[in-house]
């Protein structure tokens, strides 16, 4: 079997875990609906577990009650509580090295120039791949993709079982829509605010409000269309560090290429999270050897979901 050169297997190793945080970082950061979630801070590691668990309320407290004086109190135990649970889903990128790069890039500072830009390609591939999945429906790659929010935030949420519940059985685990097809409405510049106005009421729970709108390139078309009449009240601001977006009540819209053209999600993001594992968050792992190549693999690994603990509170335009 080849043996590559020890030092330069080493440098490269080193370099990928050292670069590990930053690649994490960059790749949240690639993104609007991943930069929002980690600054509310709901990228939130996992430990382990058969299954990532959402802690979610289901009902209110029925013991409530308005009493007079010595009027026996309900002291009944009131079940209010379950979980949610989505699997755990992986995703591997890899830097390799041949012999005959090897030989190319002879002496330390060579190497470290070539592995710069093969980890460039490694995090490009890294950010794509996640953006992408967040838009997936639990059904890419024969289930092995993380279930995006075509999954959590159903086209029809009075079907289908997210997070072990089945929303058929259970209503007050379905995400709100609203379908231009059933209303009978032609999505236009002219009717998208209505389909908004309607999904953020429905969603409006107190001071609970959606606070994050993404949109594929159609409807986004729209409702930037529909602004242009009162462009001078308009002003295109930015969301996240680097995102332009537009201001829709208390919530920012953005447009997202991985969206569907036909799709705006209305996102509480209070209750949306990415949970990677602590020991799979891109992290390197030992070089390793071909055992029929002259060439050396650094594997990076991931693990983890998206996850949501009240569908409720969040929505979808279609047509």
């Amino acid at each position: 079997m080849p043996i590559p050169n020890s030092s330069y297997t080493e440098l490269i190793t080193t370099t990928l875990d050292n670069y590990r945080d930053e690649l994490a970082d960059n790749i949240l950061n690639h993104n609007p609906l991943l930069a929002r979630l980690n600054r509310k801070g709901n990228v939130d590691p996992a430990t382990g577990g058969a299954k990532l668990l959402e802690n979610l309320m289901y009902a209110e407290n029925g013991t409530f009650a308005w009493y007079s004086g010595y009027e026996e109190l309900d002291v009944t135990a009131s079940d209010v509580l379950t979980s949610a649970n989505f699997d755990w889903k992986q995703a591997n990128v890899n830097v390799t090295m041949s012999g005959l790069e090897e030989m190319q890039n002879n002496g330390k500072q060579a190497v470290h120039n070539w592995l710069k830009a093969r980890i460039r390609v490694a995090e490009i591939t890294a950010k794509n791949a996640l953006a992408a999945a967040l838009f997936y429906s639990n059904t890419e790659n024969g289930g092995k993709s993380i279930g995006g929010l075509q999954h959590l935030i159903a086209d029809l949420p009075t079907s289908g079982t997210v997070g072990g519940i089945d929303a058929s059985l259970q209503s007050w685990w379905r995400n709100q829509f609203y379908d231009f097809s059933t209303e009978t409405i032609t999505a236009s510049s002219t009717t998208i605010q209505h389909a908004m106005n309607e999904i953020h009421r429905r969603t409006l729970r107190g001071t609970d409000k959606v606070d994050f709108w993404v949109a594929g390139g159609t409807y986004f078309t729209f409702f930037e269309e529909s602004l242009q009449a009162n462009q001078r009240f308009m002003s295109a601001g930015k969301g996240e560090a680097g995102f332009d977006s537009y201001k829709y009540k208390s919530g920012d819209v953005f447009f997202d290429e991985n969206c569907s053209n036909t799709r705006m999600y209305a996102l509480n993001t209070d209750y949306l999270f990415l949970r990677p594992h602590v020991d799979r968050n891109f992290i390197t792992m030992k070089s390793r050897q071909s055992v029929n190549q002259d060439a050396t693999v650094v594997p990076m690994f991931w693990g983890g979901n998206m996850t949501i603990s009240n569908r409720m509170l969040n929505g979808i335009i279609l047509a």
